[in-house]
């Protein structure tokens, strides 16, 4: 079976998304960017769909038209390394973009992004409950997540 490929519906900016994504995340490529033809909704020649990988996985930009938008229901999950990977990513989202909630953010093309470092899971899955649930009321007072600050939380008795 061959890999399943989000489609990314944007009004005209499929490619300057596409070249946006592919700049941040390593391992990541155009690969196709298709054209509307003659007698088509959109003028000739105007880009249609950008095929491209994030890391390895194939997504496409489809320009198809203000009809629809982005909203928070879909989101892509960003595991950080570290607290400077955590920034990285947050930083370039949230230029032009809108911060929000928990480590959400939803970049300049209004596609919602979650920048959460691997340690947050590490916390929150820790078999001392109590200490895993001091992280996840930490977290769930954040904006960007705070490693620093989630591991203070997790220590405090």
């Amino acid at each position: 079976m061959k890999p399943i490929t989000p489609c990314l519906w944007f009004d005209t900016e499929g490619e300057e998304a596409a070249k946006f994504y592919t700049s941040l995340f390593p391992n990541s490529r155009i690969t196709e960017v298709t054209h509307y033809g003659p007698d088509t909704p959109r003028p000739e020649g105007t880009v249609l769909t950008v095929s491209f990988e994030i890391n390895g996985q194939p997504f496409t930009a489809l320009n198809g038209g203000p009809q629809f938008t982005f909203d928070e229901a879909i989101s892509f999950e960003v595991r950080c390394a570290d607290q400077a990977e955590v920034d990285r990513y947050w930083d370039a989202f949230t230029d032009g973009g809108e911060e929000s909630q928990c480590g959400w953010v939803k970049d300049r093309f209004g596609v919602s992004w979650q920048v959460v470092p691997e340690r947050l899971y590490e916390l929150m899955s820790d078999p001392d409950t109590e200490k895993a649930q001091r992280a996840m009321q930490a977290m769930l007072k954040m904006r960007k997540l705070d490693v620093a600050e989630l591991e203070k939380a997790f220590e405090q008795a």
